[in-house]
C-alpha cells in the first residue's frame, strides 16, 4: 500500500554491516532473525499484529536504482564491488509470519526471517518501521473499540497524523483494530475502508443562522446528514434546531441520520440530547461524539451513562497517545554453519529484559475446551509435542520457574510461511477478512487480560527443547 521500494529505506549501519559481511565472506551464510516485542504498549495485556502486507510488498520490491547507487557512492563508505552487488539486489529470503489481526504477546515472534545474512540485515530497519507502527495503531484501536462496546468508532485523525504516510497506514491499522470507518478518502480508495464524515463548524458559520445551515445540509445530503450542534449553544440552540430539521425531513419521508457533539460535558450533553430527541419523536437519530477521545475517556463516559452511538476518534488514536512507539526488535537467533545444521545465537545483556531467545522457533497457541486461550508455547521448529497429554512451559528467563499445562483442546502454530526465496507463497486475505480475526481472538482472551489497568499477564513460555537449548547457550557463553 505505502511501502517504499528503494533499498535506501534503511539505517546506514545496516548497509555498512552488509558490506562488512561480504568483506569477510559471511554474506552468503544463511541466518535467521526474529521480529518480536518486549512488552505490551499502553500498559495493556495484549498487542495486535499488523503491517504484514506492507512488509512483504517492501521485500518483494526492494531495489537500488542507479540514483540510489550514485548517492551511496557519494557517501565515501562503500566499495565498488559492494555497490556492484546492489545493482542486481533482490531479497532472496523466506518469511514466516503471524497473520495480521492476531492477538499477540511479548517475546513471541511476529515474523521469522531466514535467508542470506546480508539480505536479512539490510531489511531490518524497514520491517521494524512498517510492523511497529501499524501494530501500535492496531493495538490502540483495539483498546478504544473495546471500550466503545456496542458503539461504532470512526477514525478521523488525518489532520494530526505523523505525515501523509502516517495518516494512511494509521487508517489501515485502525480498521484492523476495529474502527468501522475512516474520514481519510485516500485510505478509503486504497484500502477499501468505508469512509464517513459530517461537516465542520465553518459550514454553520458560513450561513446567516444555524438553522439555515442545518436545512441546507439536510437538503444537500438527505440520506447521510449528521448535524454538528455545538457551534453556539448545544442544548439551547444546536439540538433544538436539529430537531426542527429532523421533523421537517420526517415530513418529507427522510430521516436525519444523527447529530454530533464535539465539546463540553459529553456525558451530560449526550444524555440530555437523547432525551430531547426521543421526546421529539426522533429516537432513530444517532448521537456522534468527538473531541480528543481515547479509551480511558470512553470508559468513563460509559460509566457516567453517556448516550453515545458513534465515537469519532482522531488525534489520540493515530498518534497512539500513551506510547510513542511499539517496542518491536529484530534479532539474530540462528546461523547455518558449513555442516548444514542450524546453530542458535542469543544475546545476553546486563538487563535481563534485553536478552534474546535462540533458534528457529514456532509459536504454539494453546486453547482449552471452553475455547479460551490458555498460553503460548515457543518451541524449536521440528519439535513434536503431544499437547493433548499436557506440556511443560518454562519461564523465558528464570529457568527454575515452570508450569504444567493440561486440558489442552487444541494447539495452533501461529507462524506460517508467507514468502519463499523472496516471492510470496501464500495469498494474503483482504482487509475485510483480516479485521474479522481480532474480535475472535479478543473473545478467547480472558476478561482480566483485556482490562485497561493492571491486566492479568498472559503466559508465554518456552517449550522443553527450547529451554534446554537456551540454558545450554547461557552456560556456554
Amino acid at each position: 500500500m505505502t511501502a517504499p521500494s528503494t533499498g535506501l529505506f534503511t539505517d546506514l549501519y545496516q548497509l555498512t554491516m552488509a558490506q562488512g559481511y561480504r568483506q569477510y565472506g559471511l554474506h552468503e551464510r544463511e541466518a535467521c532473525f526474529d521480529l518480536f516485542f518486549r512488552y505490551n504498549p499502553f500498559g495493556g495485556g495484549y498487542s495486535v499484529s499488523a503491517g504484514l502486507a506492507d512488509a512483504l510488498a517492501f521485500l518483494e520490491n526492494m531495489r537500488f536504482s542507479p540514483h540510489d547507487l550514485a548517492y551511496l557512492e557519494s557517501c565515501g563508505l562503500f566499495t565498488n564491488d559492494f555497490l556492484a552487488s546492489l545493482e542486481s539486489f533482490r531479497f532472496a529470503g523466506d518469511v514466516y509470519a503471524v497473520p495480521e489481526g492476531t492477538v499477540m504477546f511479548p517475546l513471541a515472534p511476529l515474523l521469522r526471517v531466514q535467508g542470506p545474512l546480508d539480505h536479512c540485515q539490510m531489511v531490518e530497519s524497514a520491517l521494524l518501521n512498517i510492523v511497529n507502527f501499524q501494530s501500535l495503531i492496531a493495538t490502540k484501536s483495539a483498546r478504544i473499540c473495546q471500550e466503545a462496546g456496542g458503539g461504532s468508532v470512526v477514525e478521523f485523525g488525518m489532520r494530526r497524523a505523523q505525515g501523509p504516510d502516517g495518516a494512511l497506514t494509521a487508517a489501515r491499522a485502525a480498521h484492523i483494530g476495529g474502527c468501522t470507518a475512516t474520514s481519510n478518502v485516500l485510505a478509503g480508495k486504497t484500502c477499501g475502508i468505508p469512509v464517513s464524515g459530517t461537516h465542520a463548524h465553518s459550514w454553520v458559520l458560513a450561513f446567516e443562522s444555524e438553522l439555515e445551515s442545518f436545512r441546507a445540509y439536510a437538503k444537500a445530503y438527505p440520506r447521510t446528514s449528521v448535524l454538528l450542534v455545538d457551534t453556539y449553544d448545544t442544548l439551547n440552540s444546536g439540538v433544538p434546531n436539529a430537531i426542527t430539521v429532523g421533523k421537517e425531513m420526517l415530513a418529507r419521508g427522510e430521516h436525519l441520520l444523527g447529530i454530533r457533539l464535539d465539546s463540553g460535558d459529553l456525558a451530560y450533553l449526550s444524555a440530555q440530547a437523547r432525551k430531547m430527541l426521543d421526546e421529539a419523536g426522533l429516537p432513530f437519530v444517532k448521537i456522534v461524539c468527538s473531541g480528543e477521545l481515547d479509551e480511558f475517556i470512553i470508559h468513563d463516559l460509559k460509566i457516567q451513562g453517556a448516550k453515545i452511538d458513534i465515537y469519532g476518534v482522531g488525534q489520540n488514536l493515530v498518534t497512539a497517545k500513551g506510547n510513542s512507539s511499539f517496542p518491536g526488535v529484530f534479532k539474530l537467533s540462528a546461523v547455518r554453519r558449513a555442516d548444514g545444521q542450524w546453530h542458535g545465537r542469543m544475546k545476553l545483556s546486563d538487563s535481563a529484559v534485553k536478552a534474546t531467545i535462540p533458534g528457529l522457533k514456532q509459536v504454539w497457541r494453546l486453547t482449552g475446551a471452553d475455547g479460551g486461550m490458555m498460553a503460548d508455547i515457543i518451541e524449536l521448529v521440528g519439535t513434536e509435542h503431544e499437547f493433548a497429554k499436557g506440556v511443560w512451559g518454562y519461564h523465558p528467563v528464570l529457568e527454575y520457574e515452570k508450569k504444567y499445562y493440561e486440558g489442552i483442546a487444541s494447539a495452533e502454530p501461529l507462524l506460517q510461511q508467507v514468502m519463499k526465496g523472496g516471492k510470496r507463497c501464500a495469498d494474503l486475505p483482504p482487509l475485510s477478512a483480516i479485521r474479522e480475526r481480532l474480535p475472535k481472538g479478543l473473545a478467547a482472551l480472558h476478561a482480566t487480560m483485556r482490562r485497561l489497568l493492571n491486566p492479568h499477564v498472559y503466559k508465554v513460555s518456552l517449550g522443553e527443547k527450547l529451554m534446554e537449548e537456551t540454558a545450554r547457550l547461557r552456560r556456554a557463553i
